[in-house]
This record gives structure tokens, C-alpha cells and sequence, in this order.
């Protein structure tokens, strides 16, 4: 089923359509945000001479980080939008730039993966989990990764019985008239946010917590908040099956950054032996 065709049977959220949205309030500290990001986890200040591969690019902030880091870039998502706007970030930032290609293209189109050739650095945030299939989505994703190179990701934590609501939440969300669908954010946000704002107003660091979440990954808040409640299809992993997953196919675990059993990602920076 076509992207376009998933969203409209509410089997899909418009993630694009949200990106677009986030490159409107993008900013040089968020760009450099996520430059530093990139630098941490992969534990290079320069990516000169590397090629990068961002499956799902989403708003393409990653894949211009990368690039500005000096990799060779190629980025692809499912969702045509999404395209639009990592594209949009190369004419701003790298027009007429030979050396970052983007386009249109799924973590489930295996034939398609193996067609890219190989990468030093396999990126994939906040996505695989996204696709319908995830343990399909992440076997693809070891496909393009070099002899050597690095596989970045990042898959959302499974909390049990609590994923499973979150899970019942999208799927509502989905299939909401769209008017409704305000209030649903709404109420996530403050399930989310409430609890860090009381700490931060009794700390009087009013909203630190806030400001320290464009810090650590350049994102807004905000917009992850839309992407959380309407984040679907939907699923989830223990830190420890996805270990295995890759141990089990050549990779060893080079990096690796919980999220402390909340309901946020675990990320893995795994390298092909």
C-alpha cells in the first residue's frame, strides 16, 4: 500500500507533514545541536572522507549535519514530505551539492537496500520501529553497512504494559477525525511535560528541562510530542533483543545510551566485524 493510501485508511501518521512544521523554527544552535550529537555517539569530530547513509531522513536535520561534518551523504525516507524537506535543507544549505543525494525510498525494500552498495555509516534515528515491521526493517538496515563501518539507531524501549497502551493511543490517534486530534496532543504533552516543569518551578530553573531537550539532539520538543502521539505503525524492543539481534548477524556493540526505562529510545551504535 502507497504512503499516501496508509495515511488516509489512518494506518500511517504524516511525519513529513510535521517536519515540515519543525524547518520553520530551525536554527543554526539546533543545526550545531545536532552536529554534536552525531560527534558523541559516533565518537568522530570529523566525518571527512565517509559515507553516510540516513534511512528515513525525516526532516533531514541529521543528514545535513552529517554533511556539514563532512561525509558524503545519501538520505531516503517513505514518506514523500519528508523528501521535501531534507531537499529543501540541501537548496538552503549545500545547493547543487553533488555529494548528498536524497529520494524516496523504503527500510522494507530490501532489493532497494542492497542496490545503495555499501556505507561507513549506517544512520536510522527514531525510525525502524515506524515501517509496520521493525525486525524486518532492521535486518535491511545491516544491509548497506561496510565491512567495518557503524550502524547508528535508535528503537523505542518496550515498557510492557505500558507500550502496549501507547501502542492502543496512536492507533486512536490515527483514526481520529482530524479536528480531534488537538486534543489528544494536548493531553500528551502535559502527561509528558507536567512533571519536569513542577521540578524545574521548585528548582527555580523554570522550563530548564525544556531548553535542555533542544540541547542534547537539536529537536523541539514540541514536534517530538506530535511525532509520539501520532507516531504509528508502532513498535518497540528491550535493549537486550536487539543486542542479540545484531550479535547474531556479524555486529559488535560500540556505544550504547538507554533512556532509563522511559518512554523515550535506546540508542546503539553497533560496528560490522
Amino acid at each position: 500500500m502507497a504512503h499516501a493510501q496508509e495515511v488516509a485508511a489512518g494506518k500511517r501518521f504524516e511525519f513529513g507533514k510535521n517536519w515540515a512544521h519543525f524547518l520553520e523554527a530551525l536554527t543554526e544552535e539546533r543545526i550545531a545541536r545536532a552536529q554534536s550529537s552525531l560527534v558523541r555517539m559516533l565518537g568522530a569530530k570529523s566525518l571527512a572522507g565517509q559515507t553516510f547513509l540516513d534511512i528515513g531522513c525525516g526532516s533531514g536535520l541529521f543528514s545535513l549535519a552529517a554533511r556539514r561534518l563532512g561525509a558524503r551523504v545519501r538520505s531516503l525516507d517513505f514518506d514523500p514530505q519528508s523528501v521535501a524537506c531534507a531537499l529543501e535543507l540541501r537548496r538552503r544549505f549545500f545547493p547543487e551539492d553533488g555529494w548528498w543525494q536524497i529520494e524516496e525510498g523504503s527500510a522494507l525494500d530490501r532489493a532497494y537496500l542492497e542496490s545503495l552498495g555499501r556505507f561507513d555509516i549506517v544512520y536510522s534515528w527514531g525510525v525502524l520501529h515506524h515501517t509496520g515491521d521493525m525486525w524486518a526493517a532492521l535486518e535491511n538496515a545491516a544491509v548497506p553497512v561496510a565491512a567495518g563501518g557503524l550502524l547508528f539507531l535508535s528503537i523505542y524501549n518496550d515498557q510492557g504494559t505500558s507500550s502496549r497502551r501507547w501502542l492502543a493511543l496512536k492507533r486512536l490517534y490515527n483514526h481520529l477525525p482530524r479536528p480531534l486530534r488537538p486534543v489528544l496532543e494536548t493531553a500528551v504533552l502535559i502527561h509528558q511535560w507536567w512533571r519536569p516543569a513542577v521540578k524545574d518551578f521548585f528548582r527555580m530553573r523554570p522550563f530548564q528541562t525544556w531548553r535542555q531537550y533542544y540541547a542534547d539532539r537539536g529537536m523541539s520538543p514540541w514536534h517530538d510530542v506530535l511525532d509520539w502521539v501520532g507516531g504509528y505503525p508502532f513498535e518497540f524492543a528491550k535493549p537486550e533483543e536487539i543486542f542479540d539481534f545484531y550479535l547474531q548477524r556479524g555486529f559488535t556493540l560500540v556505544r550504547l545510551k538507554t533512556c532509563a526505562g522511559s518512554l523515550g529510545c535506546n540508542e546503539f551504535v553497533f560496528q560490522r566485524t
